[in-house]
């Protein structure tokens, strides 16, 4: 057993979604205090799911599920599914540790290929001018 499943949570964990990442299903957004026992109120906004427990929100993932279902009217995100994942490039405190983060790519080709339209493909600007980024498109994987 790993450490990280020793610990308990009401809120969705990064191990909770996984590389690969799972399909959730929006049922509402509501404020709620995140503090500890003891401490000061920190109210924070969650995000929940049919699927699993609910999820702290913050500025990143807000602005991912905004582009992700194409709207910043939350009402608008009920009922949406989107894709969660573990990315383990976020980083908090300047240290990397990992997050759950939206996947927009992947949600928006679920959505597509649930509607019957064309797939997605994740787009990007060509620039040639030697940077790692140009490179890019010439490495196999």
């Amino acid at each position: 057993m790993k450490t990280s499943e020793l610990k308990q949570s009401k809120y969705l964990k990064k191990e909770d979604c996984g590389a690969d990442g799972i399909l959730v299903t929006i049922t509402g957004l509501k404020q709620e205090n995140v503090a500890m026992d003891n401490k000061p109120e920190d109210l924070k906004w969650l995000i929940s799911f049919r699927e699993c427990k609910p999820m702290v929100l913050n500025g990143t993932n807000t602005a991912l599920i905004e582009k992700a279902l194409g709207t910043d009217e939350t009402d608008d995100w009920i009922g949406k599914q989107i894709v969660l994942f573990n990315d383990e490039n976020v980083s908090f405190g300047g240290e990397i540790v990992g997050g759950i983060r939206c996947d927009v790519v992947r949600t928006k080709r679920y959505h597509a290929k649930k509607n019957g339209a064309a797939p997605v493909k994740a787009s990007r600007p060509h620039v040639d001018d030697g940077s790692i980024e140009a490179m890019a498109d010439d490495i196999p994987f």
